[in-house]
């Protein structure tokens, strides 16, 4: 195998001519349409949303696997990369004392117009036990992604664990990106795995309009990947739903302590 490209990640705030994936979310709040676009390194583009209302569909519009791994929130919960905040205001109006965390200024602004109480501007890298500890970790809306790649997923699954009691839980969905014919993903796949890359791990960046957001890797993953992304890091994969398509979410757990431990 090719020796691999160093991950490229959003590790401060966006800046206002970069936050597209804000005005996105702010002109979908405002005016009710608002599609932003997804560039991919090798010049592929796409809708970054299934539809203009996504990131502020209700609880019954989400998709399946998201309706169902969301009961297993509990206690104080962080929300990572909240956008315009559909999951975190969810669980805030049944009680839940919610954090939501962006790199998207905007979509923050969003997601307290609509009622989330507490937000803070800032990268994943950037998270720590300074925020508090949490019982419940949100990587929901394909946020898996923000793990980049292997090393950078394993470090940040490590530093979860510091922020979070022994029965904490992280509930996160993405896409098994080898659920495809399309030849232009396929060939991607391929590109990917010569540079050393998992087959998912895109480099992409959001545009809306005449903003752009730096260049940045997401990683989308199959089961059997996230597997063995998370063997050794103390987590495993307590429950799964899949739907709709290619697109599941994951619930993870500590493992449990072996005697001597």
């Amino acid at each position: 195998m090719a020796r691999a490209e160093r991950a490229v990640a959003i590790t401060r705030v966006l800046r206002p001519h970069e936050d597209a994936i804000g005005q996105a979310m702010y002109a979908q709040y405002t005016t009710g349409v608002g599609f932003d676009l997804v560039e991919r390194d090798d010049g592929f583009i796409a809708p970054g949303s299934p539809s203009s209302s996504a990131y502020v569909d209700p609880h019954r519009a989400w998709p399946e696997c998201e309706r169902h791994a969301i009961k297993h929130a509990r206690g104080r919960v962080l929300d990572i990369g909240v956008g315009a905040g559909r999951h975190a205001i969810y669980l805030q109006e049944r009680g839940h004392d919610v954090l939501g965390t962006d790199v998207s200024p905007l979509a923050l602004k969003v997601a307290r117009e609509r009622g989330l109480r507490k937000t803070r501007a800032m990268p994943i890298t950037k998270i720590s036990r300074a925020l508090g500890v949490f019982d419940t970790i949100l990587m929901l809306g394909n946020n898996f992604g923000l793990m980049t790649d292997v090393t950078r997923c394993r470090w940040l699954l490590h530093r979860f664990k510091s922020m979070m009691p022994r029965d904490g839980r992280i509930i996160a969905s993405t896409t098994d990106v080898y659920a495809t014919d399309d030849k232009a993903h396929l060939v991607y796949h391929r590109m990917n795995r010569k540079r050393g890359r998992m087959s998912g791990q895109i480099r992409m960046r959001i545009r809306y309009r005449q903003y752009c957001t730096p260049w940045f890797d997401y990683l989308m993953v199959s089961l059997k990947e996230m597997e063995q992304l998370i063997e050794g890091t103390g987590w495993r994969i307590a429950y799964h739903y899949e739907g709709p398509g290619a697109f599941y979410a994951v619930v993870l757990e500590r493992e449990p302590v072996r005697p001597g431990d």
